[in-house]
């Protein structure tokens, strides 16, 4: 079958991006089918195209996937109104392949939530099957948070979301709470499937863990890789190393690697507060992460404290930190903090308590020794429920099943 995917986001392993869909795509690929990629270009993500853009787009085979990359950048630390325009572009830049490209299925992934007009359109202009992927829900999540407070804003994205979700052929939500809140919106629970994000095993099966510079062998280290943006709440963390410091605790470190918007604030800060338990990376490509992770005892998994997160997100970085058989510190409630509990894989400390996150890590150090065994069976619970191949033959299943 020909398969439009959808994904302004799109990056290969070679970048430091979330890669769901290279490997889906890829599996697709190994399957027979063909699949082309449409995208922008992401700040940290990376294509695997490199030639000159061509009227706004370059379009390449890569890895068996036709990707079609539109010259449009992004990056987490973008304001809220280019943001919003390269959105709009994004979803024109889409409508004009919809309209004109032979396809068997759409299928299209958020963020942002525009990316279902595409398929609203190839739906019912076409009659073309539409699978749509959601990873967060909008707006309820940038509502929580207080990100858009705009009544019209909000009341535009609510009809939006309504119309993908009701004109999709079948859905799928990357968290239980995700799947409840398409469900909320009034679409039968049989088109609907929680695939969640997975692990990348091979990726992260390393043998050669390294550190970087200034954190010895004798420290803890705690690693964080992903997003420095507001939902992250990665203050939290330096409110813990406050505490550890001023606890005389010289032998924990914390490393956060990756980019945002609120990064540079959180430079400063630790700069400000003299919080030399704190290192700051730039973001890395997975395999050089996996060597970072390899040489780590702890992985933060952190988010703001509100409730909407708890059952309604799928973070790429706990699945990475399972792969890379790291224990897992978790700093708020929900799903993920029920599975590091059920499985005694790390540590569930109550939201925006620095104290309660200090004594983790100092409990950690501690039992140092036994952080191991609970890598492993954080290793084991990835491969057990949330290998990538095993969760693609359920995806796939899921996304051809339009079309019989």
């Amino acid at each position: 079958m020909r398969i439009i995917y959808l994904h302004q986001h799109f990056s290969t392993p070679k970048g430091s991006a979330g890669n769901r869909s290279y490997q889906m795509a890829r599996a697709l690929v190994s399957e027979g089918h063909q699949v082309t990629m449409l995208c922008g270009s992401y700040s940290g993500g990376t294509t695997g195209l490199t030639g000159n853009f061509q009227r706004g787009i370059r379009r390449g085979i890569v890895d068996g996937i036709d990707v079609i990359e539109c010259n449009l950048p992004y990056s987490n630390a973008t304001g809220f109104l280019r943001r919003s325009l390269l959105f709009l572009r994004f979803m024109l830049r889409t409508i004009g392949f919809v309209l004109t490209e032979r396809y068997d299925i759409l299928f299209a992934t958020t963020t942002p939530l525009t990316v279902g007009v595409p398929g609203i359109i190839g739906r019912w202009l076409r009659g073309k099957p539409f699978v749509f992927e959601v990873r967060d829900l909008w707006p309820e999540l940038p509502k929580a948070m207080g990100a858009i407070r705009n009544p019209a804003v909000l009341r535009a994205l609510a009809i939006l979301e309504k119309a993908s979700y009701r004109s999709a052929d079948r859905l799928i939500g990357l968290s239980p709470g995700i799947a409840e809140g398409i469900a909320r919106v009034g679409v039968d629970k049989e088109r609907i499937a929680m695939i969640p994000n997975g692990c990348d095993l091979e990726i992260f099966a390393t043998d050669a863990p390294e550190r970087p510079e200034g954190i010895a062998a004798s420290h803890l280290l705690a690693i964080y890789a992903g997003t420095h943006g507001m939902a992250n709440a990665l203050d939290s963390a330096l409110d813990a190393a406050a505490v550890l410091r001023r606890r005389g605790r010289d032998d924990i470190r914390i490393l956060l690697v990756g980019q945002g918007g609120q990064k540079d604030a959180l430079v400063e800060r630790a700069r400000r507060e003299g919080l030399d338990n704190v290192l700051f990376h730039a973001p890395v490509p997975k395999e050089k992460l996996a060597s970072f992770m390899a040489g780590a005892d702890v992985g933060l998994q952190l988010l703001a404290n509100v409730p909407a997160f708890y059952y309604g997100t799928s973070p790429n970085k706990f699945f990475d930190y399972l792969s890379a058989g790291l224990p897992v510190l978790c700093n708020y409630p929900g799903w993920v903090a029920d599975m590091i509990e059920r499985d005694h894989i790390g540590f569930a400390v109550a939201p925006d308590d620095p104290e309660a996150f200090a004594d983790a890590l100092e409990r950690a150090a501690a039992a140092k020794a036994e952080l191991p065994a609970m890598g492993k069976r954080a290793h084991s619970l990835g491969q057990r429920e949330f290998d990538r191949p095993l969760l693609a033959r359920q995806w796939i299943d899921w996304v051809t099943g339009t079309v019989r």
